[in-house]
């Protein structure tokens, strides 16, 4: 059974030139109809108790005050977490006002979209925060006794160099924030970015370049008490994303808003992604729904695969072969002997895991298991 809960916000206050997820920017946007939709899409489902919300976008924090409490009142009245109840926010929304809601009605932890402390990088971005906000929003949250933060960085940005991220690195260690997510920019098609350096107005370091830089983040966080525990997230253990990891062992769990996605008794099912359509939808037929598929043992082991190597720990092989009925060597056995050759996994207290030579490589050694 489901027990996380995912809702997008599909909103933005500015589209950033690396963004490909669902999003619009929220002027002249059906914003209240649209959280009357994502409410009676709520009721959809019973009342429960679940280990984990997630309110990401797009920008939650774009929405308006009474917005944002219209939908925090509702999510209280319904459903009861036990664990972490996370919002994704930008810097320069996250007023005291704003802040004062999510207290109130029980968020206990916020994803802050700092990307970089650069504020040349943030314009090449698109961002619409700048230094300054960064540290304004996190004063604001220590100050309600809101310090369950994570920062959320990029690295291997166009025109960033390795002071820039030994920058970031020195205002990790003196905000000392409970968790880091330090991505790796992946160019999308159809954004900004991804037109820019197809016609060789932009160019970001190569494979190589990236890796020396990955490696170096992995290394210095470390040592400034933050150990990796998923590809590219770090955190001490009691810190670690509770709803994240839901993804990555792959768990169940619930997706509401345009575009969201679910996993529910072993189905895998999409919402209509146009925000108009899907408040329509759900006005029309009560559902969003656009596909649902249920998928074969087969692919719902390759997604155990390569959604817990993703994690350090990588795959538990008890919890393998009791989910599944049969064991991991009967199944990906000679893959992983394959990949442990050539350096990228290794096993160890019953966990199959990627070794750190096998991150800069991951994506080839999971497609190893989808044949």
């Amino acid at each position: 059974m489901a027990e996380s809960m995912y809702i997008h916000i599909p909103f933005c206050n500015r589209i950033c030139t690396y963004c490909d997820f669902n999003k619009v920017l929220i002027d002249n946007q059906p914003v209240d109809a649209y959280v009357d939709a994502l409410i009676k899409e709520m009721k959809q489902i019973e009342p429960m108790t679940l280990r984990t919300i997630f309110v990401g976008g797009g920008t939650p924090t774009a929405l308006s005050e009474a917005q944002l409490e219209k939908l925090l009142i509702e999510i209280d009245s319904r459903f009861t977490v036990t664990e972490e109840f996370s919002f994704e926010a930008n810097p320069d929304e996250l007023t005291m006002a704003k802040l004062d809601l999510l207290h109130k009605y029980g968020v206990n932890r916020i994803s802050l979209g700092v990307q970089t402390f650069n504020d040349e990088l943030l314009k090449v971005l698109g961002r619409s925060h700048n230094y300054d906000d960064i540290f304004r929003a996190i004063s604001h949250l220590e100050e309600i006794g809101l310090t369950n933060y994570s920062i959320d960085l990029m690295y291997n940005l166009p025109g960033e160099t390795m002071d820039d991220i030994k920058d970031s690195l020195k205002y990790i260690s003196e905000l000392k924030p409970k968790h880091i997510s330090w991505y790796s920019l992946i160019i999308e098609p159809h954004t900004v970015f991804y037109n820019r350096i197809r016609k060789g107005l932009m160019k970001v370091d190569d494979d190589e370049a990236e890796g020396e830089k990955y490696m170096y983040i992995m290394g210095e966080l470390a040592k400034l008490g933050y150990p990796q525990y998923e590809i590219s997230n770090y955190s001490e253990r009691e810190y670690e994303s509770a709803h994240n990891k839901t993804y990555w062992k792959n768990d169940e769990y619930f997706g509401l808003g345009a575009g969201s996605h679910g996993y529910v008794g072993g189905k895998r099912y999409y919402n209509i992604k146009p925000v108009n359509h899907y408040i329509q939808a759900m006005e029309e037929k009560g559902s969003a729904v656009k596909e649902t598929i249920e998928l074969t043992l087969k692919e719902q082991m390759e997604e155990e695969m390569f959604l817990s190597l993703r994690m350090n720990r990588g795959v538990d092989m008890r919890r393998f072969e009791e989910k599944y009925g049969r064991s991991l060597n009967s199944v990906y056995g000679d893959v992983i002997d394959d990949e442990k050759g050539k350096g990228n996994l290794m096993e160890k207290d019953g966990f199959i895991s990627l070794t750190k030579a096998g991150r800069l490589v991951g994506n080839s050694v999971f497609i190893g298991f989808l044949n």
